[in-house]
């Protein structure tokens, strides 16, 4: 059964000085783990619309409207990369508030395929998620085969990694595939670049990547089921970040998203292309910096004008029995935990944090019960999303800079003692840095 908040009881409530800042996930009935698949058509007639209502500084508090629901941004997105949350059930993914997942095109195409997908009327219904799913093109991932892939004008020819099969991905044929899944939003296939890197690589990246996404573009077709986003590349050089941009806003997409970063360089240098970056895109378009999933590196890209983050880390960190708190980062495995009878986090109220201490979560870990990488998988998605759910409200009520600085301070870890101290940090991303 999944992990719902009216199964249990809590025994521990959140303190009085802490509610404002840290709330619970609206709870839902676990009777939707026994509820049958739906067949209804998805809720919005049209693709895709995006407002924002509001702004304080960069930071933007925005609706998007898609096939299969609404997002309230900013919004950091759960990776499902093989068509699930590792560990999780889509209902408890849903209680946990999370509004729309992630998957990948690589990993799909890989395992199971195409045709299990479409038989089963969509990935939607295929892995019973109802609410919306962004795909990931795959680029990135074809692109870390070092030595497995070679690339050309037309397209990347790749081994999987699973028994070293020939496979190829062009621009139309991977637009196809995730119309053919039904997802909510594609991402156009791009060439991303390991930093540092040599300019001619990061000029051959943007121009294969223009001419890709100009290929994408003419290649969509389900333009009223699925959104597609372009995809912005250039490294850390500013004059190819703007050269790609201004290609990619030429094609008028409905969203754009920001790559090439969060791959080797410091968080000083990516947040500072990143709100660069942001402030070539259409102001009436969302946008999406991607890969990025720790406390600090979403509240600095919320600092930075960006309304959609992903990232395998909380669910990674969970199965590693690494739990993120409100007072650092904690490997459970430590000898420290096997007696500490407090909750992982005192000032967390999911489901996790009620009900269990420190002491059991190590000991799960110790035992090698699979139930430790689920609770503490629950516990750190629904710290990033309560975390994303708070920006909003503070966004709204204009009071975005002391609620970022408090929740800095609040985590408490080795990344946000940097953001808080390191002078210069987050002026530098709030600063316009066009050239």
């Amino acid at each position: 059964m999944p992990i719902t908040a009216s199964r249990c009881r809590g025994r521990r409530s959140t303190p009085a000085a802490w509610r404002s800042i840290i709330r619970s996930p609206a709870s839902r009935s676990s009777s939707k783990w026994t509820r049958r698949w739906s067949t209804r058509r998805p809720r919005n007639s049209s693709v895709s619309s995006f407002s924002v209502r509001a702004r304080d500084g960069a930071a933007r508090r925005g609706t998007l409207r898609l096939a299969h629901g609404i997002v309230e941004t900013p919004i950091f997105m759960p990776v499902g990369t093989a068509a699930t949350v590792k560990g999780l059930t889509p209902a408890e993914v849903e209680e946990l508030g999370a509004q729309i997942i992630l998957s990948n095109v690589y990993h799909l195409w890989m395992r199971p395929g195409r045709e299990p997908i479409e038989a089963c009327g969509g990935l939607h219904r295929f892995m019973h998620w109802e609410r919306p799913i962004l795909t990931d093109s795959g680029g990135f991932q074809v692109f870390s085969l070092q030595g497995r892939r070679t690339l050309d004008d037309d397209g990347v020819l790749f081994q999987s990694h699973i028994d070293g099969s020939r496979h190829r991905f062009t621009p139309e044929n991977v637009v196809n595939f995730q119309e053919a899944l039904g997802v909510d939003i594609a991402m156009a296939l791009d060439v991303c670049v390991k930093l540092p890197a040599e300019r001619r690589d990061l000029e051959r990246s943007v121009e294969l990547t223009a001419a890709w996404a100009r290929r994408c573009k003419e290649a969509w077709t389900h333009r009223e089921a699925t959104a597609l986003f372009g995809i912005v590349q250039g490294g850390l050089d500013r004059d190819l970040r703007a050269r790609s941009a201004e290609a990619l806003v030429s094609l008028d997409f409905p969203g754009y998203a920001i790559g090439g970063l969060s791959v080797g360089e410091t968080r000083p240098e990516m947040f500072a292309l990143a709100r660069y970056t942001a402030g070539l895109l259409p102001e009436e378009r969302p946008r999406y910096l991607m890969g990025v999933g720790t406390v600090v590196d979403i509240i600095l890209a919320i600092e930075a004008g960006i309304d959609m983050f992903d990232c395998v880390y909380p669910t990674r960190c969970g199965r590693n029995a690494r739990a993120i708190t409100r007072s650092g980062e904690l490997n459970l495995r430590m000898a420290r935990y096997k007696l500490d009878t407090a909750p992982v986090d005192a000032r967390c109220s999911c489901y996790v944090c009620r009900n269990f201490t420190r002491a059991y979560l190590a000991h799960l870990f110790r035992a090698g019960e699979m139930l430790g990488a689920i609770l503490l998988s629950y516990h750190n998605l629904a710290v990033l999303l309560d975390l994303t759910a708070q920006a909003r409200a503070a966004i709204e009520r204009g009071a975005w800079a002391p609620w970022r600085d408090e929740a800095l301070r609040a985590f408490g870890d080795e990344r946000a003692a940097e953001a808080v101290a390191a002078p210069g940090i987050a002026e530098r991303c709030a600063e316009d840095v066009r050239p």
